[in-house]
């Protein structure tokens, strides 16, 4: 039986680990181990922050919802749940896009608010 040389396949296995950590710092981009571990720990990162990413724009969503509601005199809180009783079905990306874009439209938005807890009460 011959033996197998592995020559070939190691070096495309350290390749592909240098393109993935070119441009760390130090040790990270030099060594295999420290290639390895690198790699690893980042790919680690990058699936964690994809989910991360989610929350942070949805925070910034409601940021924005809130600093306009203020500005029309509510709350995020009550403003929503004037929304929700009036049946206004916009999610808080559309919402917080109004906001940013067209304060004029969210005003008309935040009296539809308020005028149905006022008719609620």
């Amino acid at each position: 039986m011959a033996r197998v040389k592995r020559a070939v396949n190691a070096k495309k296995k350290r390749r592909t680990l240098q393109q993935r950590t070119k441009g760390y710092y130090g040790t990270s981009s030099r060594t295999l181990r420290g290639m390895m571990e690198q790699s690893r720990h980042s790919l680690q990162y990058q699936y964690r922050d994809r989910r991360n990413k989610k929350r942070d724009i949805r925070r910034l969503w409601i940021q924005r919802i809130n600093a306009a509601a203020r500005i029309n005199g509510m709350s995020y809180s009550t403003f929503m749940h004037g929304l929700k009783v009036a049946g206004v079905e916009l999610d808080r990306k559309v919402l917080a896009q109004i906001a940013y874009e067209d304060p004029t439209s969210f005003a008309d938005i935040a009296e539809i608010s308020k005028k149905t807890l006022e008719s609620a009460e």
